[in-house]
């Protein structure tokens, strides 16, 4: 399927529709469920989940979708899929629960392993970002224009802004930093949640997003394409390999989105 200007405006328009439910239940008292895996679970995943995967299958109903909060099927079923959607329906459901604001929509559509669009939805601060592969990343604030958004020059003011997890912090990272204390003049620490680290550097604010702790394939395919397509790397840390998805093991190697300079 090649990815049309209609396509991406059908996709946002659905993270919007989620959005306004997840909206729903973010203004009033909700219970906090856990999956087997300990990761929180409300009613407000499970509804933008069903807004977006019948949306989805209602549109395209010859893509398969990959969401995580559908039963996965088995790799050998999966394995020869030339297309597949990949959905967190709240990427952030901790910050959801802590209700401040930073928790995403995620939707991107993944060709032979490669993301080719995406869009991250923002309900809380009315923003959307989207891509697509070779047209450019554009965020939608406020209801206002879209409007194209790059990376910004290193370090143009001497200071290097890291971004990492509210949520999910490592020595890893911890240590990734102090190894840039020793290049930069001044190091910024941004803490944000969800899929906005990526948005953040591919909207300038941040240079670089160390992620050395576990994320799973939705949680970073929108956001990925988002970064690449505002001039950002997004690579295996150890290899130095974009990240690729629908793989065996939907668990997302260590990597880092960064401005190539870096």
């Amino acid at each position: 399927m090649n990815i049309t200007d209609q396509n991406i405006q059908d996709i946002i328009k659905i993270s919007l529709d989620a959005g306004v439910k997840i909206m729903e239940v973010y203004q009033k008292d909700f219970q906090v469920e856990y999956k087997e895996d300990e990761s929180p679970l409300t009613e407000a995943d499970t509804a933008s989940n069903a807004i977006i995967v019948d949306a989805l299958r209602r549109l395209f109903p010859q893509i398969p979708i990959i969401s995580e909060e559908n039963k996965l099927l088995d790799y050998n079923e999966r394995k020869d899929w030339k297309q597949v959607w990949l959905v967190d329906p709240i990427d952030g459901t901790k910050e959801f629960i802590k209700k401040n604001g930073e928790f995403t929509v995620n939707i991107a559509l993944v060709e032979n392993s490669r993301v080719v669009a995406g869009v991250v939805h923002v309900p809380a601060q009315n923003k959307t970002y989207y891509a697509s592969k070779g047209k450019g990343a554009y965020l939608i604030d406020q209801g206002a224009a879209p409007q194209r958004i790059h990376i910004r020059p290193l370090a143009e003011d001497g200071v290097l802004k890291v971004v990492g997890s509210r949520s999910h912090k490592s020595k890893e990272v911890d240590d990734y930093v102090q190894s840039l204390e020793s290049k930069y003049p001044k190091i910024e620490f941004v803490a944000a949640g969800s899929s906005l680290k990526f948005c953040l550097v591919a909207e300038g604010l941040a240079d670089v997003y160390p992620r050395l702790a576990p994320t799973m394939e939705w949680d970073t395919c929108a956001g990925q394409i988002v970064a690449l397509e505002a001039g950002a790397e997004v690579l295996n840390f150890e290899t130095n390999n974009e990240l690729e998805y629908n793989k065996e093991n939907l668990l997302n190697p260590h990597f880092i989105v960064k401005n190539p300079q870096l």
